[in-house]
């Protein structure tokens, strides 16, 4: 990714490759259907998730990855079992372009986050 400016979600998506830009629009879809109560801005010129200004997951797209980061070092460290398919870092981890979303760890990820928001 280049360090472009972007407006809007929208103009962020239409600047990468158009299975990236699906990937994440279904992974922001799913998240925000699955808990109304959060919304979807733009943050370090990237897509965010948040609930009342404070960030529950972020996503970025790379040459050859996507990036998800649920914004704790902790909920990163209770997953990491379930993370071993992916690369992982301490605050975040790599999933294919063309990820089959995990709905199922996508679900665990935000409530694991919310709960510590709470």
């Amino acid at each position: 990714m280049s360090a472009a400016k972007f407006d809007t979600i929208a103009a962020y998506l239409a600047s990468v490759d158009a299975q990236k830009a699906a990937t994440l629009q279904a992974i922001m879809d799913f998240v925000l259907a699955e808990f109304p109560g959060l919304e979807s801005r733009l943050a370090w010129k990237v897509p965010h998730i948040h609930r009342d200004g404070k960030y529950v997951m972020g996503l970025a797209a790379y040459k050859q990855h996507l990036t998800v980061s649920p914004w704790s070092v902790f909920v990163m460290d209770d997953f990491k079992a379930r993370l071993t398919p992916f690369v992982v870092f301490k605050n975040c981890f790599q999933i294919p372009v063309d990820w089959d979303i995990d709905r199922n760890l996508l679900r665990d990820l935000v409530q694991a986050r919310l709960a510590e928001l709470d």
